[in-house]
């Protein structure tokens, strides 16, 4: 069966969509209960009430019939009809038969009269308090009146108003309140909206668990993604910084240059350092950007295990590291990137031992995390810079001894990248057993 014309005719906003949910039970089981209590309750107890009311009506005909001729009719009908509360009006003009159609128990009062008196020719209701009953009999028309309480329920609509007002109320007080589930998820959607048109906008998560959640993952996600751009930035200004020194330094080399008389190895050698120096900056950059835009998916990986191979191959390096600990569940696993971690842990090796004599690697599992820790017996970084060391291409010299190896100032950034692409983070502290740099990878487990 195909269902298309009832997705084009259905809601598309979520706000539509939430009344639909909301308000369509509703609707449906007060028609359905207003149909019900009317016809098994209204319809039946009218039905009863006009069954004995028709019982009254056809003993003042028969005493009417009964009577040998109009004058004695008149005085019996009348004899019998007052005790009865019937007001009985002989002779009288043949009568029209009229209801109101919101009457719903008139009907059944107009049709059980007609079944059961024979001689009723019509019923007028268009008086609201009052029944009027035409009969014909021997001395022609007659009419009997008495009050419409006898054969229907006392006001019957106002099942109808106290039902239609406590469900306009009640969809009042939800829509109150749908509005206010509605207005955090649309704020959501505004601000996603307005940071895929590069504008960020002020956004506070609010509204039920569920949405709070999601809007601190978006909150999460939007700073992880200005927080990679402005590293991008950081690490071009920082390409462009340091390429400008070699570039310099080359230009300058190469003006100096004689064509009569052939270049010093000395002024080759300074030439090609520049050239070297320019292309390991090059290739750092290129790599970082390569690595990142391969990165595999996260898949669950055996964390201690994990550990324990990097540090042996390491050790196969010729790097002087050990591996100090490695707590928690020995076969547990973490999901993470295998490819990126592993990259981050090698650079803080690779700084650990550049900058120290030996490194000591740290592993822990816990219920919800997996820690990563190197710490190595260098001179360290001071509290105040730590936060600095973190930005790419920054090389600290006075606080790193930068003769025990070449870098570019990458290895903590990239560690600390891969970290956030973890929602985890890169803490750099001081050492308390060897007393150098302790660098630290948390991420989720």
């Amino acid at each position: 069966m195909n269902f298309d014309w009832l997705k084009r005719t259905m809601p598309r906003g979520l706000y539509g969509r939430a009344a639909l949910i909301l308000f369509l039970p509703v609707v449906v089981v007060t028609v359905v209960v207003t149909v019900m209590f009317l016809q098994r309750h209204f319809e039946d107890v009218t039905r009863q009430m006009t069954s004995g009311m028709a019982h009254e009506v056809a003993l003042v005909a028969s005493r009417i019939e009964a009577a040998p001729d109009e004058a004695a009719a008149r005085v019996a009908g009348r004899e019998i009809a007052a005790p009865l509360g019937l007001e009985l009006v002989l002779p009288a003009e043949p009568g029209t038969e009229w209801r109101a159609l919101y009457d719903l128990s008139g009907r059944v009062v107009i049709a059980e009269l007609h079944e059961r008196v024979p001689a009723v020719r019509s019923v007028d209701l268009s008086h609201r308090r009052e029944v009027r009953v035409t009969l014909q009999g021997r001395w022609g028309y007659y009419q009997l009146a008495f009050p419409r309480l006898r054969v229907s329920a006392s006001n019957p609509h106002q099942l109808l108003v106290l039902m239609t007002g406590t469900s306009l109320l009640m969809t009042a007080i939800a829509t109150v309140f749908l509005r206010n589930q509605l207005r955090p998820i649309r704020r959501l959607a505004r601000a996603a909206e307005e940071y895929g048109k590069g504008r960020i906008i002020p956004y506070r998560p609010a509204g039920a668990t569920e949405i709070r959640s999601a809007g601190t993952a978006f909150l999460e996600m939007r700073a992880r993604i200005e927080r990679q751009n402005e590293q991008r930035k950081q690490m071009l200004s920082g390409v462009s910084h340091d390429l400008r020194t070699p570039l310099t330094r080359l230009r300058l080399g190469l003006s100096m240059l004689s064509p009569d008389y052939p270049p010093e190895p000395d002024e080759i050698a300074a030439l090609e350092s520049d050239v070297a120096a320019m292309g390991t900056m090059v290739d750092a950059f290129l790599d970082h950007a390569r690595d990142a835009a391969q990165d595999a998916p996260p898949e669950p990986v055996p964390a201690l295990d994990f550990v324990r191979g990097i540090v042996a191959d390491a050790q196969r390096g010729g790097q002087d590291v050990v591996l100090h600990s490695a707590a928690g569940d020995q076969s547990g696993r973490a999901t993470f990137r295998r490819d990126s971690l592993r990259r981050a842990v090698e650079n803080l090796i690779g700084n650990a031992v550049r900058y120290g004599d030996r490194a000591e690697v740290e592993a822990a599992l816990g219920p919800s995390y997996f820690r990563i820790s190197i710490e190595d017996d260098g001179p360290g970084i001071p509290p105040e810079r730590r936060e600095e060391a973190l930005r790419p291409f920054t090389r600290l010299d006075p606080a790193r001894n930068q003769n025990r190896g070449q870098g570019v100032g990458l290895g903590l950034s990239i560690a600390a990248d891969i970290a956030r692409a973890h929602g985890g983070q890169l803490r750099l502290g001081q050492g308390e057993r060897l007393g150098g740099l302790r660098a630290e990878i948390v991420i989720p487990r």
